[in-house]
Parts: C-alpha cells; structure tokens; sequence
C-alpha cells in the first residue's frame, strides 16, 4: 500500500509538472507570436511565479503598460539579485519611465560589477545627460575607451566637441566611427554640419549629399545644402535644393523667400517675384526689405507701378528706412513721364533725408534732369 502510494504521488508530480512545463511553454510561444495579454494570463497561472516574473515585465512592456512592466522587474531583481541581465533591462525602464535617481543606482552597480562593459558606462551616460549632469561625457569617454567602434558613444562626443565647435576634436571622433560604420547617417550628419559650421561649404555638402545617397530626405538637409551651394555660387543646384526644402514646408516664408531671391541671383525675375511674392503673403514681420527686394525685382522686369506699390508697402512697414524711400524715388524717376514730377520727388527725398548716403546720386541726376529741361526749354 506504502508503495502504491509512494508511486501515486510521484506519478502525480510528474504529470504537475510536465503540465507546468506545457503552460510555460505555451505562455512563451504566445510572447514570441505578440499576444502579449494572453501570455501574461498564462504567466499568472504558473505555480513558480519567481521563474516568470521577469517574462511578465517584458510582456507589459511590450503593452506599453511601463507601471506594470516596472512592478514585475522589481520583483525579478528580489528574486534574483544577482542577475545582471535583469537589472540591466530595469534600469534602461526606469531611465526611460523618468525616474532617474533608480536607474543611477542600477546602474552605478552594474559599472562597479563590470567595470570593463562599456554600454553600462554609456547607459549611465545618458541618465546622467538627462540630469544636465556634466559628468554625463565622463561615461561616453569610458565607453569609447573600452570599445573604439561604439558608435553611440561616438556620436555623443562628436557631437558635444561639435556643440563647443571644437571642429577638430569632433571630427577626429567622426571619422573614427566611420571607420567602423561607413554609413553611419547620425556620424555623417555631424560631419557635414562641422563642414557647414567651419564654413567649409564645399566638404560640407559633399557629406550632406551623402546622407541623401543614403536615403536620407530632410527639409534641413535641402535647406543646409541650397545654402552650401549657393555659397559656391552653384546657382542651379541651390535651386534645386531650396525647391525640394519648400516642398517639405510650402508655408516656410523663410524659405520661400530664399527660393525667390535664388531665382533673382540667376536672372529669373518673373520666379523670383512669384516666390518673394509668396513670402510676403505669409510673413508676420516687418517686411519693408522684403518688400524692397520685391520692387527691385519687379523694377527688373520694368514692372514699375507694381513696384511703387511694393515700396509703398515697405515704407509702411518702416517709415524712416531711407533705402526704401530712395528706392521709389528711382523707380518713379523710371515710370514718370513728366520731368518735372522726377524733379520733385528727388527734392522731396532730400528734404527728408538730408543726411542720406544716397544724397550724392540725387544731385546728380537732379542736375541731369534740370539740364534735360532747360535744353528742352531752348
């Protein structure tokens, strides 16, 4: 009898455990398929929940149920202290779920244990960045010391040498990353804006060029890149670029308006005035260089009563800017037939502004207006 009982419970055990076992892996087949809800109902049921409770925060993590997901790591690292693994991934949680002070702890432990891992260094990097914490650069130093190819690291430091416009510094750093990871889109972007920075417009766009190789479609790519070629006076590739930045953002006035005066540059002044026109439409500044940008475009195409409008306009916006006042005094001189008319806003001008710099070219051609009349007179 002793033995029949012995064998029932042994065979009992056997067949809880072999069940425990089904469950376990039926909850972990659920995981790895995403139905992370019923997995969590099938964790909940295993006996040893100790086993389970780490499976079970990463479950809710994968919900995106963080308070839960914290709560169940918490009580995986009681359970098992020492499991680096674990404590690792609660702490990367507990620096994303804003609560810092615990995730330094975590991983302050994790450096003391290995030293000589460098993503525990840069994992406390970055909790000590989101502190404002300048020692934050201390740990991406350590990790980039213990690992040469860690390319966050390497972007972190690029990027404050970069910031300090330590040009030299930054790129150093860069390029030692790329040797690693020549297609680093992060790396790159920071060496072409040290180009840009160091006003090296040629390099510069060489490497934004390259990002855009790389898939890489921005509007601040187009914009840094019309700029970098226009600096090379590559008009029409400046163009092309700043084009593809406005269709990004077709109410940048900023960029419509850099488009315009691009058009201008090459002569196009019937695209000039469409865009600077555009600009102006949705510019909520005072406008009155715009506005004389616009005349003299205008004037370009000898538009002239549009452009006294467009001068009138920036006199509005800025009474006492005399470069738009002198602007209309020379485009009415264009437009006006009557001599005398020419003559007297020239005087005009004069009176209000007799300190101009554009006094000397009013005399001038006041003289030449009233020595026309007079001959005409004879």
């Amino acid at each position: 009898m002793i033995k029949y009982c012995t064998l029932l419970i042994i065979t009992l055990l056997t067949w809880s455990i072999q069940a425990q076992d089904v469950l376990l892996k039926r909850a972990d087949s659920l995981y790895a398929h995403g139905n992370y809800s019923k997995a969590i109902e099938a964790y909940e049921t295993y006996e040893q929940q100790d086993l389970v409770y780490e499976k079970m925060a990463k479950a809710y993590l994968a919900l995106g149920n963080y308070d839960l997901a914290l709560k169940n790591y918490d009580l995986a690292l009681n359970a098992f202290p020492e499991d680096a693994l674990i404590k690792y991934d609660y702490a990367k949680l507990l620096s994303r779920s804003k609560k810092l002070n615990d995730a330094v702890v975590l991983f302050s432990e994790l450096v003391y244990l290995d030293y000589r891992n460098p993503n525990y260094h840069y994992e406390l990097g970055l909790v000590f960045e989101k502190q404002g914490d300048s020692t934050a650069m201390k740990r991406f130093h350590s990790a980039y010391e213990l690992d040469s190819t860690h390319q966050k690291a390497i972007y972190k430091i690029g990027r404050y040498f970069l910031a300090k416009r330590k040009h030299e510094s930054s790129l150093r750093y860069i390029n030692k990353g790329l040797e690693s990871y020549a297609d680093n889109v992060e790396l790159i972007n920071l060496k072409a804006l040290n180009y840009y920075w160091k006003e090296d417009y040629k390099e510069s766009s060489l490497w934004f060029e390259k990002l855009l190789a790389l898939g890489e479609n921005s509007q601040f790519i187009h914009e840094k890149l019309s700029f970098c070629y226009a600096q090379q006076a590559l008009y029409e590739k400046a163009i092309v670029h700043a084009n593809q930045a406005v269709s990004f953002d077709p109410k940048s006035a900023t960029n419509l308006y850099i488009l315009g005066q691009l058009y201008e540059t090459v002569k196009d002044y019937a695209s000039a005035e469409k865009w600077i026109s555009e600009a102006l439409f949705i510019m909520d500044q005072p406008l009155n260089a715009e506005y004389t940008k616009l005349a003299t475009v205008l004037n370009q195409q000898g538009k002239y009563q549009q452009a006294i409008a467009a001068l009138q306009n920036a006199i509005k916006e800025n009474p006492q800017d005399e470069t738009a006042q002198f602007f209309l005094v020379r485009t009415k001189d264009e437009y006006y037939a009557d001599r005398d008319s020419k003559i007297k806003v020239y005087e005009v001008f004069k009176e209000k502004f007799p300190k101009s710099v554009y006094i000397p070219f009013a005399n001038r051609r006041l003289r030449e207006l009233k020595d026309e009349k007079f001959m005409k007179s004879e």
